[in-house]
């Protein structure tokens, strides 16, 4: 099974996105590209074109979460010719998130939650979302979520990483997935340095995994040359068998198209890691035997 770890979908008429209809440029660009029906259709025939045949719904900012949710669900289930399961949205601090948790949980698509700890340094500055790190509910929502056998995609900057390794070591029996590579925005000599020691406190946790992700949200002009020594470290620190590919399309669809992404790679990731990085990790960490 080959899988796109990553990728967005949506339908404007069954479920809000308010970020997407604001007339603002955020972090990854301005997304009035983007600001279209994103279907299921569209999103398979670029991903069959390169020999995939199963991704994985990341939740997207929606206004009603649960709204989502059960829209990925009747997406994935009238699905008769791929197949997708989803990562929610999920407040872990909420009062009623084992209630929240068990209803994910009884979903056939659901296989874990997203709740994001950082997005850029300007936008986090002024949502606050960094504010998880220090509360006590954040880890007990950590350890509710695996549980039930909810995996947790990690969205952070690699400013965090050392404090949320140590949010992390708290809950062992979690299985963890590293979106985008830990959002390396620094792409200066520097900047990258300090990502690739501060991944290092990520990628000690053995129940860590790493998406290979979003890398052209932060830089609209990457190319194979300038991207590859984020892929080479992340493959160096984490090892093949947990490292997997996502597109994150349509958001990364600013930066190129889904053709250019798989091409850049397939040079850069070496033949001998591509069967895991490409499929087999993501079906082992997602799937876990549904196909």
């Amino acid at each position: 099974m080959k899988v796109d770890a990553h990728h967005h979908l949506w339908d404007l008429n069954a479920v809000h996105y308010p970020w997407l209809m604001e007339d603002a440029v955020r972090f990854f660009g301005d997304p009035k590209p983007i600001a279209r029906d994103y279907l299921l259709a569209e999103f398979s025939s670029d991903a069959r074109a390169h020999g995939f045949d199963a991704s994985v719904h990341i939740q997207v900012g929606a206004a009603d979460g649960k709204a989502e949710a059960d829209w990925v669900d009747m997406v994935a289930a009238r699905s008769t010719n791929w197949t997708m399961v989803q990562v929610v949205f999920c407040d872990l601090t909420a009062p009623d998130v084992v209630a929240q948790l068990d209803a994910f949980a009884a979903m056939d698509s659901v296989v874990g939650v997203r709740q994001i700890v950082g997005r850029a340094p300007e936008e986090d500055a002024k949502t606050g979302t960094n504010d998880l790190l220090d509360n006590p509910d954040f880890v007990k929502g950590l350890h509710a979520a695996a549980a039930r056998g909810l995996s947790f995609d990690l969205q952070l900057i690699p400013e965090l990483m050392p404090r949320m390794a140590e949010v992390l070591a708290q809950v062992p029996d979690l299985k963890v997935a590293l979106c985008h590579a830990g959002s390396p925005h620094d792409r200066s000599t520097d900047g990258l340095g300090l990502w690739a020691e501060n991944l290092r406190h990520l990628s000690a946790l053995p129940n860590l995994w790493c998406k290979l992700s979003g890398l052209g949200m932060f830089d609209h002009d990457w190319t194979p040359t300038k991207i590859k020594p984020i892929v080479s470290q992340v493959l160096a620190q984490f090892g093949a068998d947990r490292v997997m590919f996502g597109s994150n399309f349509p958001v990364d669809s600013l930066s190129s198209d889904y053709h250019t992404l798989i091409n850049a790679y397939e040079e850069l990731i070496p033949k001998g890691d591509q069967n895991a990085v490409f499929g087999g990790t993501a079906s082992a960490f997602y799937f876990d035997g549904r196909q």
